[in-house]
């Protein structure tokens, strides 16, 4: 499967993959598993949707956001198996934290967009365990944040 083209396929665009910005790496491949750090919205250098759920704008912005960090994780993975994707096996687990006031509570709303991007391009293999927890800020001022595992044939 050529990712980029079924992501296209999808409406979308594959971003190039984000470069790290503090002490870290973008993904670390563990045995048979890609652990992808953190992605935050921001699709090819621009950011998009900064601030708080809630406050700052709606669940339909928030979901935008969280597209962006599911492209962005794809994007991720793409680099860690050098474009073969012959090699995923699937999506194993996301954890998404999302910036929120207080009284929000659609966090789980918010992220389903990003497992639904990740099911319309993979498929199947595109389902996973997820998380999805409310916090104060996030880094940058995004609104989303959302990290990955994918099981890989080495």
């Amino acid at each position: 499967m050529n990712i980029e083209e079924k992501v296209k396929e999808c409406g979308y665009e594959l971003p190039a993959a984000a470069k790290a910005v503090a002490s870290y790496v973008p993904y670390v491949i563990s045995g048979s598993h890609v652990y992808i750090a953190g992605q935050i919205p921001f699709i090819n250098g621009q950011a998009m949707n900064q601030g708080i759920l809630g406050k700052d704008f709606d669940i339909a912005q928030g979901q935008e956001a969280a597209k962006a960090c599911a492209l962005n994780i794809l994007a991720q993975v793409n680099q860690a198996v050098d474009g073969d994707w012959s090699r995923v096996k699937r999506c194993v687990k996301l954890g998404a934290f999302v910036a929120a006031t207080p009284e929000f509570t659609d966090h789980p709303v918010v992220v389903n967009a990003a497992s639904e991007l990740l099911v319309e391009v993979m498929g199947e293999a595109g389902r996973h365990a997820r998380s999805a927890v409310g916090v104060p800020s996030l880094p940058l001022n995004c609104a989303v944040e959302i990290d990955a595992i994918f099981e890989i044939d080495v």
